[in-house]
Formats: structure tokens, sequence, C-alpha cells
């Protein structure tokens, strides 16, 4: 649609006799547009946009729903209005201009200010934790926490929902979006310290290092600076990622699950790094990395390399807790000092010249072992420790196993040689198969060792 001053000049030129060839070639538009506006009333180019002539928009029909949604939702950014009209049983079929053109017209002008700093390419990138509260289509509501990473000078955007705000699931989901973003820059900036440093003075210089992320920078090799919340002034202000995740996101969708929500924040990511052009830089942040790759560095480690360190004392009993869990060493190692290393799905305890390694079990209170440490500990008691000592190898099994014992124990005073026929079974088999051995006899309420023997495919227990 041509502006007001624009129709106005073809009126004023046509009346003073300048031919259409002539207006149609000086105001770029067809001749048959110049004869359809020389017919029109007189217009006043600087009369208010309700009483403008011409064309009607098909926006303007649309102005009612947009207040509407701006009225509930006065965040809603323009594109998302758009993606929601044309959704409409009469759904928008107009031009993406004349849509936006309306919508200025009808939104409240902000009126806050930002300071923004540009970064070079592979110079900068910005990370943050974000917490939303989410209410989804069926009225429920779920606290969801994200994390967020931004290449500062290209604008390409990754964003993972988190379980929590730890120091572990921050250096893990940082060096994922270090592989996913194709390498880690000059410096890592974060926006809040909490998982990043413990000790800080009054001018924000850190003294202390959250333990967990020192180890992470040194075995990822990367470095990090942190800029204090409500300080402008340092580095120009860093953008605030997590503000423009929920408001860009958040504030514009609406989800049916968290399973919805998570494959529209993929498309979402998609959306903004690959067919969006940024408002920063004018340009599609994808097409803009390009740039970048070169600069970036591979991290020193994969993320199935990444292990934190936690010092540890070993105890009387040769245990080493983590997570609620018990992991077993070698009797040897009692009283010692060693270091326990955490992996994303296992850990290593290393003491001595002893080291062990445990696939990984968060909040399950029971032991890991091996049938070589569980001789170990035999080896060192009496017979009737052993007596005792076999019995608790086998509740480390977990419930099933407990109920069993406490059946046979009290079937059998004499129980020792059953549970010795049992914990041989066990070191033969191991954990899993003679727990769900025990678990298949207790469902047929079949108390005997002789047929938790058939069930593993032994016909008789030596």
């Amino acid at each position: 649609m041509l502006d007001p001053m624009t129709r106005y000049s073809i009126q004023l030129l046509r009346r003073a006799g300048v031919t259409q060839v002539a207006v149609a070639g000086f105001t770029g538009c067809d001749e048959r547009t110049v004869r359809r506006i020389e017919k029109e009333p007189t217009i006043d180019p600087l009369a208010p946009p309700d009483s403008m002539v011409g064309r009607p928009s098909k926006a303007k029909s649309y102005i009612p729903y947009v207040v509407g949604q701006l009225a509930d939702e006065p965040h809603l950014q323009t594109g998302e209005l758009l993606r929601r009209a044309r959704l409409l049983p009469t759904p928008y079929s107009g031009q993406k201009s004349a849509f936006y053109a309306m919508v200025r017209t009808v939104r409240k002008k902000a009126t806050d200010f930002t300071t923004r700093f540009e970064g070079l390419a592979g110079e900068f990138t910005q990370h943050d934790f974000g917490t939303v509260i989410v209410t989804f289509l069926d009225g429920s509501k779920r606290r969801v926490k994200f994390f967020a990473s931004r290449l500062k000078h290209s604008r390409f955007a990754l964003v993972d929902l988190v379980p929590d705000e730890t120091a572990e699931t921050l250096v893990r989901t940082l060096l994922d979006h270090f592989e996913r973003l194709g390498g880690m820059p000059m410096l890592a900036v974060f926006d809040r310290p909490k998982t990043v440093a413990i000790e800080w003075r009054k001018d924000g210089t850190i003294t202390k290092w959250n333990q967990h992320f020192a180890s992470a920078m040194v075995d990822i090799g990367f470095t990090a600076e942190v800029c204090w919340a409500y300080s402008p002034n340092q580095k120009g202000s860093v953008e605030n990622i997590v503000g423009w995740v929920k408001s860009s996101f958040f504030k514009q969708r609406k989800f049916q699950d968290l399973e919805d929500l998570e494959l529209q924040l993929i498309e979402w990511l998609d959306q903004a790094n690959t067919e969006r052009p940024s408002r920063a830089t004018g340009e599609i942040p994808a097409i803009r990395r390009e740039a970048e790759l070169p600069r970036l560095r591979r991290p020193r480690v994969s993320s199935d390399e990444l292990a934190l360190r936690k010092p540890i004392e070993i105890g009387c009993t040769g245990v080493v807790t983590f997570e609620s869990h018990d992991y077993t060493v070698h009797p040897d190692l009692r009283g010692r000092s060693g270091t326990l290393y955490i992996h994303r799905d296992r850990i290593r305890i290393v003491a001595g010249d002893h080291e062990h390694a445990y696939r990984r079990r968060p909040g399950n209170r029971t032991v890991s072992t091996t049938p070589d440490l569980r001789q170990a500990q035999l080896e060192l008691l009496a017979k009737r420790g052993q007596q005792y000592c076999r019995r608790e190898h086998l509740l480390h099994l977990g419930a099933s196993a407990e109920a069993f014992l406490t059946e046979l124990i009290h079937q059998e005073p004499d129980w020792d040689p059953a549970v010795q026929r049992l914990h041989l079974l066990l070191q033969r088999h191991g954990d899993d198969a003679v727990e769900r051995a025990i678990r298949a006899a207790l469902a047929v309420e079949t108390i005997d060792v002789a047929y938790v023997a058939r069930l593993l495919g032994e016909k008789a227990v030596a």
C-alpha cells in the first residue's frame, strides 16, 4: 500500500498536467495505479491514520483480535500474533508487512533503554540458568528450569531443560553446548555466579571459585568471566539471554504438556537460528556463525570423558557413599584417602594402587560391589562373621531379597547352608540376574534356593 505522501504527490502532479507515464516513472508505481489514485478524493498526507483514503488493508479487520490478545498477554511479539492470526477460523491472508504495521498502531510503546556491546567472531559466549512457571492447557502448573547459551557475535543460541542448577549440571550442559555450537570461544561469560564462584569481593572480583566449576574449566579448556547482576558498566552490559528466552518463547507459546514444550522449544530454536534474522545484527544467526566457526576451539574432553573430582576418606566398612548409594572398595583401602571421579553415567574410585569403576546409581539406597570384593571381605572374617557377611551381601539386592531371606530364615532356623548356596549363585550370575530370580520365586510364593537356581539355568547348586 502506497504511503499518504506518495498518493498526495500523484494527485498533485496530475493536476499540474504531468502525464500519467511520467508520474508513474517518478513515483515507481504503474499507470493503472496513477489513474485510480487521481480519481480519489483529495488526500491530506498529514491526516490521522484512520482518516486516510485508499485501498482498505486486510489487517485492519484483525485489530479487535490483536487488541484482545495484547490485553491478555501484553508481551506477545508481533511474529507470534501473526502466527496465531493465520490459524484462526477466518485466517489472516494478507502481507506480513501490513500486519506488522497494524500491530504497531495498537501496541503500547516500550520505554525501556538497553545498552549493548558487540562481540567479535569467536570472542564471547553467554550462559545462564533460567526458571519459569509454565501453565499447561489443562490448567496444571510446573516450575521449569533451563540453561541457555549464545554465541555473542552471531546470536546462535541453544536452550536445554535441566533438572536443577547445580555446578555439575552447569558444566555438563555447558560442555554439551560447546560441542553443539561448534567449539569454545575466547571467553565464556556468565550473568550469575551462584554455581561459578563461592567467594568474591564487593567489586565483584572472584576470590574462590566453585571447586567443580574450576576443575571443569581446566579439563575442558575454557576461560570464564562473571558479569554481575545490575552492573551495566561491566563490558557494556551483557544482553539478558534468559529474558530473551522467556519473552520470545515461554511468553509466546502455549503447551499441552512437558513433551509438547520440549518439541516446541526445538522448533523455536531452529527458526531463531536458521530462519529469522536477528534483530541485533539483521542477519540469520546460522549464516553469521559461519564466520565464527574457524575461531572456535575444540574442548579438550568429550562429554563422556568429563569427570568431576571429589576427595574422599574411606571408612572402616570399605564403602564410599555418593548420592545416597554405597560403592564397595577393596578392604585394604580402609582408612585411606582417595579421589572420587564423577562421570555422567559412571563413577571411578581411585586410592593407592586400586581403582574401582561402577555404573552411577544416584538415589538408589543399595550397594554396588563385585564378586572379587565380596570374596575379599569374606576372607577377612571368621566363620560366624562370614555367615552374616554373606547374608548382608544378599540383602544389598534390595526389598525382594529381604523378603525372601526373611521367609527362608523363619522356615529354616539353620539357614547358613541355604544362604551359602544362594550367595554362590550371586557370585556366579551377578546382582541383577539373582534379584530377578528371587523376585520371580516370591511371585509364586516358592521360598526355595533350588527353585531360584533352576530359574538361573542351573540344575543344582554345588
